[in-house]
């Protein structure tokens, strides 16, 4: 395992923020631990760095998103890296291995934190007038490493399985003969560390005491607080009690799960009055740092410049958009009617029953809203917001096949894509922010209705899932289902929900339900009167209806780094 030199820097590229504003920045180059002590600044550098090592997912897979390893979204062109994961070129020498690097550079510079650079006072400082603000920030950002480590571990877990723990800077014999930690005992680590910093790090950065706010700026917002650090905790609970790790269903695991979500949404609903934004598509949009504060817990800001996420995704056919991950059939199956009732297309036939709404003519009208908050459908105005026509995705249509990139699937992305951007070329709206979104309160009220049904608690479990689905903006009717028709709704919640929010991958592997499931797109053909015929198929590009495996549940460890462990670290299982 290689591990990262000091590094103190900003990414020109990017930015953080939670729920207000952004993380303030500054810029250093390679210097050695005399230096670093030097000053507040300094120190600061370092953290700075840390937290650039948070994960986003943008177009990771140059251009591709992890949900396109998923019945989420096909990737539009071929020969992308997103294929390594279900072509059956997954393997030891050909793994995904950019977590595994990312997160233990991030580790290596925790460790180097809490190792050297705690307890500084300063001396030499003390005279200054920000002194006591100063070291207000100092004396914190223990705790902020502290969540940080974890964090970079829960990261690991969910993705590998067993992976080595390491708890200080570690010596160059040392990493070269690390071993594995059991998945358990690195979940019960990060409960453990997440209790013992709960109630010492900052509650808010953007509610400080008066007389620690520094003289020359507002508070910083984009750092981890007490909010942060309980959700990494309730997710960690939860899948360390879920079918993958949780081996034999052991309820206190679930307890432990279902306690830890509850004690997350009783402190920010309680005691933070955080609730459900009425609209859903403000989570992600421009404004959400500012106008989604109810909800988001905590999100990494990428760069304020970026239009990437446009580019890559806005509709093949108009000026700058190339296709990129397209929707599937599988996930516009899942949105119901309007009333609560599931449609269907079967033999070229629309149907939803028992529906007082649907029009077999106008298949995506009368949906939950959260279908065309998301995607981007046939015969939809107004997407990007400045598009004077309509998105046509039938065959031959102006933004359809057969045009290089042209959507396979039948739909295109529209999550975290912000729509006024404008790719045109005389354009001067070509940027915006955009904010990841790592925690916010409607996951943990899905986590906890799945928590509290494993434990029998069902009217507990329904009740949860109906606060998602009474979102003001979606106000979709309240589930009944009981059995293992609930714990499907709860599954199907989660994936209409949490769409395209990094989450779809590791709930169908920690599930233990991830399988050769074919992936379906639509294609559309439109006859001489204009009319619209419908046939799902099976994506000719696909290959995930090759023979699933158990040992696809986790990732391969690169060979390199077993290599450089001397073979102490061993692979997983059927790799």
């Amino acid at each position: 395992m290689k591990l990262r030199k000091i590094v103190y820097g900003m990414l020109c590229m990017g930015a953080l923020a939670s729920c207000s504003d952004q993380m303030n920045y500054h810029e250093y180059n390679n210097y050695d631990e005399d230096f670093v002590k030097l000053n507040f600044s300094n120190v600061g550098g370092l953290i700075t760095t840390i937290y650039l090592d948070l994960d986003t997912d943008f177009g990771n897979y140059s251009g591709a998103i992890l949900g396109s390893a998923t019945d989420e979204s096909q990737y539009a062109y071929t020969g992308n890296s997103i294929e390594t994961f279900y072509n059956g070129s997954w393997s030891p020498t050909n793994a995904q291995s950019g977590t595994w690097s990312t997160c233990y550079s991030g580790i290596s510079n925790c460790n180097l934190f809490l190792d050297k650079y705690v307890g500084l006072t300063f001396p030499e400082l003390e005279q200054n007038a920000d002194y006591k603000p100063q070291m207000f920030r100092y004396n914190n950002y223990q705790y902020e490493v502290r969540f940080l480590r974890a964090y970079f571990y829960f990261n690991l877990v969910r993705q590998y399985g067993d992976v080595p723990f390491i708890d200080h800077f570690l010596s160059a014999d040392e990493s070269n003969t690390l071993s594995r930690t059991p998945a358990k005992d690195i979940f019960d680590y990060i409960i453990s560390e997440c209790d013992d910093i709960k109630d010492l790090i900052i509650e808010d950065y953007a509610n400080l005491p008066a007389d620690v706010v520094l003289p020359s700026e507002s508070p910083e917002t984009g750092r981890v607080n007490k909010a942060t650090v309980l959700a990494l905790k309730a997710r960690a609970a939860l899948y360390a009690a879920s079918p993958l790790f949780n081996t034999d269903n052991n309820p206190e695991l679930w307890h432990r799960a279902a306690t830890a979500n509850k004690e997350l949404l009783d402190y920010c609903v309680n005691e933070r009055g955080m609730k459900l934004v009425s609209d859903y598509a403000s989570l992600w949009d421009k404004n959400n740092y500012k106008n989604a504060t109810d909800e988001l817990i905590f999100g990494r800001r990428a760069n304020r410049e970026s239009s990437t996420m446009e580019s890559y995704n806005y509709p093949v056919g108009i000026e700058g958009g190339n296709g990129g991950n397209c929707p599937t059939q599988n996930l516009v199956d899942a949105y119901e009617t309007t009333d609560g009732c599931p449609v269907r297309l079967v033999d070229g036939v629309w149907t939803a029953e028992g529906s007082r709404v649907f029009d077999p003519a106008k298949p995506y009208d009368d949906r939950d809203p959260r279908l065309k908050m998301t995607i981007c459908v046939n015969e939809e105005t107004g997407w990007p917001t400045w598009n004077e026509t309509p998105i046509y995705t039938y065959q031959g249509g102006a933004n359809g096949q057969p045009l290089n990139g042209g959507t396979p699937t039948g739909y295109y992305l529209k999550k975290y894509c912000q729509g006024d951007i404008d790719l045109r070329s005389n354009s001067t709206n070509k940027s915006a922010y955009h904010t990841w979104i790592t925690y916010r309160l409607g996951e943990f009220y899905l986590n906890y209705a799945e928590a509290e049904f494993q434990l029998g608690h069902e009217d507990v479990a329904r009740e949860y899932v109906n606060k998602v689905r009474a979102r003001k903006s979606v106000n979709m009717p309240s589930i009944t289902d009981s059995g293992e028709a609930l714990l499907k709704r709860i599954y199907h919640e989660r994936q209409i929900e949490l769409a395209f929010e990094g989450h779809r991958f590791f709930d169908l592997r920690r599930w233990k339900i991830a399988d050769n499931t074919p992936i379906v797109g639509l294609n559309i053909i439109k006859d001489g009167e204009g009319k619209f015929s419908y046939e799902r198929y099976v994506l000719s590009l696909d290959s995930r209806k090759n023979e699933w495996k158990d040992a696809f549940f986790v990732l391969p460890i690169h060979y390199s780094e077993i290599q450089k462990s001397n073979e102490s670290l061993e692979q997983n299982n059927g790799y």
